[in-house]
């Protein structure tokens, strides 16, 4: 029996109308887990991120990224303009256990396809819609994409020096989360309708998970009179935690500290700099900015190597800062075999990732490319009776 038929959601059909990024990251999850995604796309031209071009490389005439994140799903070319293939729709959709949309707010009960509707003629389904700032407020009908999204989160602000203004995260943060929360929220809804027969309607959106994102510093922020978070003005990591949180220059790299009592790393390293700091925890954080500079002054006079073989014995909690190439080739990286070629029939391959769980200790394997555009319609209309 193969990995990909003995996983949980197998048997499962999902029906992806989503583009871009948070809804297919979505099915991709659950097509990881095991459930089959048939995604609809439009005749002409397919899903957007098709032509989404993270860099000048072009693979089967499709963006890296629609590559990666659609992976052995199957391609429905419908034109939801056309009554005979939105008709084509509702009948493939009483035949699935899942459907995931992303349209602005308007957009898909205009086209009839709303929860209301689709529950009409499929009590069970699981239904789920990701949108920008949800269904109601002034924010409704702007854009929900990632970079504006973060910028009405207030997340910029954690991220950088306190010199820097607001910093953005350098991946489309809020489009993974919506991703990764509606996938939760479909899993428990599957999980009752096993029980009780019932579907459901799963919402979410960009602004709601950056929201959650930042619980931690936000419930901070709420109860301790509102103050604005602080970065620090030097190596800042994390807005709201003391010295020597952060990342520190090498002779040939970059360290990174997390966690550590100063008076244990002036002694690790022999700074009677810090003894000022030793024992007041107090002005780890008041003092950060200074903490943190006579740390750096030393760091840099030696390679990374050096430091790590003082400190991890030590137990502190430290880490080499690696780049892209330094990450593949680590055995730490090797040992989680998280790579996998995909491949189709007309000579596409790609080298792309694999689930991030593992299922009784199997991770799961894919074999096929990203679809193209409507590859599977004939054979998905004569196997629905579409």
């Amino acid at each position: 029996m193969s990995e990909r038929q003995t996983l949980p959601l197998d048997g499962i059909i999902v029906v992806d109308l989503c583009q871009f990024l948070s809804g297919p990251y979505a099915s991709l999850r659950l097509q990881d887990l095991g459930a089959r995604v048939i995604k609809i796309e439009r005749p002409d031209g397919g899903d957007l991120s098709r032509r989404l071009y993270l860099s000048d490389t072009e693979i089967g005439g499709d963006s890296t990224i629609f590559h990666a994140i659609n992976r052995s799903k199957e391609s429905l070319a419908l034109d939801l303009k056309n009554p005979a293939d939105v008709t084509a729709l509702k009948k493939l959709l009483k035949q699935s256990d899942v459907v995931l949309q992303n349209f602005r707010p308007g957009v898909i009960e205009r086209l009839g396809l709303d929860y209301a509707a689709v529950k009409a003629i499929n009590p069970g389904i699981v239904y789920a819609s990701i949108t920008g700032y949800g269904s109601e407020g002034p924010w409704v009908q702007r854009p929900g994409q990632d970079l504006l999204a973060q910028a009405r989160s207030g997340v910029m602000w954690l991220n950088g020096d306190e010199d820097q203004g607001p910093v953005p995260f350098g991946l489309a943060v809020a489009d993974m989360l919506a991703g990764a929360a509606a996938a939760q929220g479909i899993l428990a809804a599957l999980v009752r309708r096993g029980k009780t027969g019932e579907g459901a309607h799963i919402e979410t959106s960009l602004l709601e998970v950056l929201v959650d994102f930042q619980f931690e510093v936000l419930t901070t922020h709420l109860n301790d009179g509102r103050r604005f978070p602080k970065r620090s003005a030097f190596r800042s990591a994390h807005a709201y935690l003391s010295a020597p949180y952060g990342v520190y220059p090498t002779a040939d790299g970059y360290l990174a500290i997390a966690m550590t009592p100063i008076g244990k790393l002036a002694e690790l390293l022999g700074l009677a700099a810090l003894a000022p700091y030793a024992q007041d925890s107090g002005s780890w954080f008041k003092e950060r900015d200074a903490i943190k500079s006579i740390v750096a002054a030393l760091l840099e006079t030696r390679p990374t190597e050096h430091w790590l073989a003082i400190l991890e014995p030590a137990d502190i909690w430290c880490a080499k800062v690696l780049d892209w190439p330094e990450l593949l080739a680590s055995e730490g990286f090797k040992a989680l075999d998280m790579l996998q070629t995909v491949t189709r029939e007309d000579d596409v391959s790609i080298l792309t990732t694999r689930s991030p769980l593992r299922i009784n200790g199997v991770r799961a394997r894919t074999r096929r490319a990203a679809p193209l555009i409507g590859e599977q319609s004939d054979k998905i209309r004569k196997e629905f009776g579409l």
